[in-house]
């Protein structure tokens, strides 16, 4: 039997998602399959598929042939996989985000105490009202 990676077509009419999946390469595109590899969604713009690489290689090495959309998601998966590694220089960036917080928060009490005096003057002339009615009483 010569087994076959390649997609089937799932969704509804104008909303077409996929399957990846190991199929007898004589099967119908949408038929008989024999596992779920994973899925594909075009019309997503981040993270579109979720592929089971391990099972992918293991079915390559049972001498699976791969079609060509999926080993395009495959070479993309496997660049995507590259780029976590590359994720810790984003965290370094991260580092320097506090930094610039810590400067807001330095000039966050300067505010308040604007905000205090602020409310005393407002109060002030309260309280004048206050002992002023006491007086007329």
């Amino acid at each position: 039997m010569a087994v076959k990676i390649r997609l089937t077509r799932t969704g509804a009419r104008n909303a077409a998602a996929f399957r990846v999946v190991a199929a007898d390469s004589r099967s119908p595109r949408d038929g008989r399959f024999l596992e779920i590899l994973g899925w594909y969604d075009p019309k997503l713009d981040d993270a579109n598929c979720d592929l089971k690489l391990d099972r992918i290689e293991y079915w390559k090495s049972q001498g699976a042939e791969v079609s060509d959309t999926v080993k395009s998601l495959v070479k993309q998966k496997k660049a995507g996989r590259e780029a976590v590694v590359e994720a810790p220089v984003a965290e370094e960036a991260a580092v320097e985000a506090p930094v610039a917080e810590a400067v807001v928060e330095e000039a966050a009490p300067e505010q308040a105490e604007q905000a205090e005096e602020t409310e005393e003057a407002e109060a002030a002339p309260e309280a004048a009202d206050e002992e002023e009615a006491k007086a007329d009483a």
